[in-house]
């Protein structure tokens, strides 16, 4: 029988928290009262279980993606693999790159299949998957790194955009980063997209040998990192503008390289203060957004 995870609302009622682990949920749906008791209970069954399924392949999960086979056998791990083998080519990735939004994928999946619901969200400490009826939309907002709260900019998500995920990456997250990006935000057609993508675009964010930036092997800090000894990010000291500008434009190369391929559909890049917009228009109405992961909503 599979370990029972932590189940319980948060303060406001509305929303559903589900931990196992390293895995923190915030869910959120809108429809009739039994539609939500219908998709609840879904999400709390599907959840259950679902940790120790990814321990079961971790092994491979933590090995570099293969872009002509895949040995995985769960669903979730599966889909963690089909995102990453886009990037599997040409970079160093393992399935672990697309964890979080494949488990915010997998649970908001449960819930449109048992229940008619006009809005949902499951978000995975910041990567979240959603789903939107017809004529529904998000309103969400765009901080300035992972680890802070500081609002600066809105944007809409509607039910005729492609878009049905967003991921942030940058080297001040809960994961390693090997470039210096204070964050990548990146919005695509699946959470799991979104969240490799934004991997690849945030490592692109990078000075090479430059002084002010501190590394250390990745393994040091987590013995069992998926990332070995590869240098990752610790430290960012004083930029220059021209310093702040090479380091944005190559990781701009990267994400407009990724919307060509449709891997993406937009990108915001932010560090030190500068931001930079691949794929939508600049003005503040319509840049890309960063859900505000330390409240774990979505601003309706």
């Amino acid at each position: 029988m599979a370990r029972r995870p932590q189940v319980g609302w948060l303060k406001d009622g509305k929303r559903l928290h589900l931990q196992d682990g390293p895995i923190d949920l915030v869910v959120e749906a809108h429809g009739s009262r039994e539609n939500l008791r219908l998709a609840y209970a879904a999400a709390v069954e599907r959840f259950t279980g679902l940790l120790d399924e990814l321990c079961g392949e971790l092994a491979l999960l933590r090995s570099p993606a293969d872009p002509s086979r895949c040995a995985l056998q769960g669903v979730v791990a599966r889909r963690m693999d089909a995102a990453v083998k886009p990037f599997a080519d040409d970079h160093f990735i393992t399935p672990m790159a697309a964890v979080a939004g494949s488990v915010a994928e997998e649970i908001l999946g449960a819930m449109v299949r048992a229940a008619a619901l006009r809005r949902a969200y499951v978000n995975n400490g910041g990567d979240i998957a959603f789903h939107l009826a017809d004529g529904e939309q998000f309103t969400v907002g765009l901080i300035d790194r992972p680890d802070a709260s500081g609002l600066m900019r809105t944007a809409v998500v509607r039910e005729c955009d492609p878009a049905r995920g967003i991921a942030t990456s940058g080297y001040h997250g809960r994961s390693f980063s090997l470039g210096i990006a204070d964050a990548v935000t990146v919005l695509a057609r699946s959470a799991a997209q979104a969240d490799a993508a934004a991997t690849i675009i945030a490592n692109a964010v990078d000075l090479p040998d430059h002084p002010a930036i501190v590394r250390c092997p990745a393994n040091e800090i987590q013995p069992d990192s998926d990332l070995g000894s590869r240098l990752v990010t610790r430290e960012v000291g004083a930029l220059t503008y021209q310093a702040i500008a090479s380091a944005l434009e190559a990781g701009c190369a990267k994400a407009r390289q990724l919307l060509d391929l449709e891997l993406i559909e937009a990108a915001a890049l932010h560090l030190k203060g500068e931001i930079r917009v691949v794929g939508l228009p600049s003005p503040p109405s319509s840049v890309l957004h960063r859900p505000q992961i330390n409240e774990s909503r979505m601003h309706v």
